[in-house]
């Protein structure tokens, strides 16, 4: 049997309101903090000689990262061969274009463009993030994602880098159509995208299921191109298959994350080429004049 000495320790985390979720292009970009509550959680060791020898011996093996024991069995290996360094990966989600403005479907169109608000909005995504250094940044050529990487890489000496793996899925005859029309006129297709988008397919080509192929091979010539901290600038489909794909989750979880215009997320990929999710759609910087340090 063994025995030990159960200690407690107290850790503070503090609870702080909610950021609303959506940028209101009809009012100012100001936030008013409101007071945080302070919530203390117990954790409990065990002492014994036993328990201190296993956990030296967790401590030395290489496959132990984070909280996993095995952190191979909580994510997936992004590019299958080492690393030469851990990488931060920061993504984010271009501003608000004109069609979305508009209520129209845009997939890989890029006629849609950035608008004024769009603009602004990568501006307060540069300032945020503007005490930060990165190596490199990566950019979907599609114009609404272009137009915000340039405003974002702004006074950085690395030129751009721009990737067809970085591009919106290609949703075929509904891309610029009003959300409206598409619903009434490819009413069964519309739904299909909408409602279950793993399974909407056009011509037996399944633009989802690609999208999970593509972000793969993005994540690859991301992590194995050199440099330790990235900025990625992208759309809102691939971004989902980015971060699924991170953390193993299959086209059917398409819906199980969302990214605003502008909205920043961070990712940590240890030398494995594993990922480890920091951050999930930051958006604070969109309503007050926050910097982000990390």
């Amino acid at each position: 049997m063994v025995s030990g000495v159960l200690s407690l320790t107290t850790i503070p985390l503090t609870l702080c309101p909610k950021l609303p979720s959506k940028f209101d292009s009809k009012s100012s970009f100001s936030y008013q903090p409101t007071s945080c509550s302070t919530l203390r959680v117990v954790t409990c060791s065990n002492s014994s000689p036993e328990s201190s020898a296993t956990a030296e011996k967790l401590h030395d093996d290489a496959s132990v990262t984070g909280g996993a024991i095995d952190f191979q069995r909580a994510t997936t290996s992004l590019t299958q061969k080492l690393l030469s360094a851990p990488k931060k990966v920061t993504l984010v989600r271009h501003g608000l274009s004109s069609w979305n403005n508009e209520g129209r479907v845009q997939g890989s169109s890029n006629l849609s463009i950035l608008t004024e608000i769009g603009v602004r909005q990568a501006e307060r995504c540069r300032e945020a993030l503007k005490n930060i250094h990165f190596d490199q940044c990566f950019s979907s050529p599609i114009s609404r994602a272009k137009s915000t990487a340039e405003v974002l890489w702004q006074g950085r000496d690395e030129p751009l880098v721009f990737l067809d793996s970085l591009k919106e899925a290609h949703l075929f005859f509904l891309e610029g159509m009003k959300n409206a029309d598409a619903r009434q006129i490819y009413t069964k297709e519309y739904t299909t995208w909408r409602e279950n988008p793993a399974n909407f397919y056009v011509n037996g080509v399944y633009p989802v299921r690609k999208l999970w192929g593509t972000a793969r091979e993005a994540w690859r010539e991301i992590l194995l191109t050199p440099g330790e901290n990235i900025l990625v600038v992208t759309h809102k489909s691939i971004l989902r298959a980015l971060i699924c794909t991170a953390l193993g989750l299959p086209p059917e979880r398409f819906h199980s994350v969302d990214v605003n215009n502008g909205g920043i997320s961070v990712f940590i990929v240890n030398q494995q080429g594993e990922a480890m999710l920091q951050s999930l759609n930051m958006t604070a910087h969109m309503y007050s004049d926050y910097e982000y340090f990390y």
